[in-house]
């Protein structure tokens, strides 16, 4: 019986080692030791060290934000969004937004800004430096008070005769909030308020 030529054993050497059968088989069949495709391999082998990288990255360097985290920042602008659309302030509110980060990073980039070149970069003012023109604000004395409703009405609206301007014209209600928020993020909900009496 003449060999069917499409099952032809290999020829060479290495075709003949590529096509050697297993010595095991089952139901009568057999199988070619074949090396598995370096495609494969490479895929197999990348995963693992994509793997280990990423364990290190997330789980152990901590270079990556976790899952808490990345909730949590949601919230807080989820919070942002909400408290800058809101219609009525009050102090809670305003207390609330000095303790929410997206709020006070906002703060700070508007203050430094706009307000750090009276009340300097510190906020300390006069009692850092005596020829600066503003008050220090990281105290507990106040001019023109010192609730955070107070303070937002006084940047609003500014004090002339002090050579503060308005800034709400200027800046428009959530960015006042946020400097706002980042003046009060010097104090604590509580602490006591001296308001001095302007001459």
């Amino acid at each position: 019986m003449t060999p069917d030529p499409s099952h032809a054993a290999p020829s060479g050497a290495s075709a003949q080692a590529d096509d050697a059968l297993r010595p095991h088989s089952y139901d009568g069949i057999q199988e070619y030791d074949k090396r598995l495709p370096n495609w494969w391999l490479l895929t197999f082998y990348g995963a693992i060290a994509f793997s280990i990288v990423y364990w290190f990255f997330h789980f152990q360097a901590s270079l990556a934000a976790g899952d808490g985290e990345r909730v949590t920042a949601e919230i807080a602008r989820l919070e942002a969004v909400k408290m800058a659309n809101a219609t009525q302030l009050d102090d809670p509110t305003l207390w609330k937004a000095s303790q929410n980060p997206v709020f006070t990073t906002a703060g700070k980039e508007i203050f430094m800004a706009n307000c750090a070149t009276c009340h300097l970069a510190s906020l300390r003012g006069k009692d850092e430096n005596p020829t600066a023109v503003g008050p220090n604000l990281t105290d507990t004395r106040w001019i023109h008070g010192g609730k955070p409703t107070e303070v937002y009405h006084t940047v609003t609206e500014g004090v002339l005769a002090k050579g503060m301007p308005a800034w709400g014209p200027q800046l428009g209600q959530k960015r006042v909030i946020e400097a706002v928020s980042y003046v009060l993020s010097f104090h604590k909900e509580g602490d006591p308020v001296e308001v001095e009496l302007s001459p």
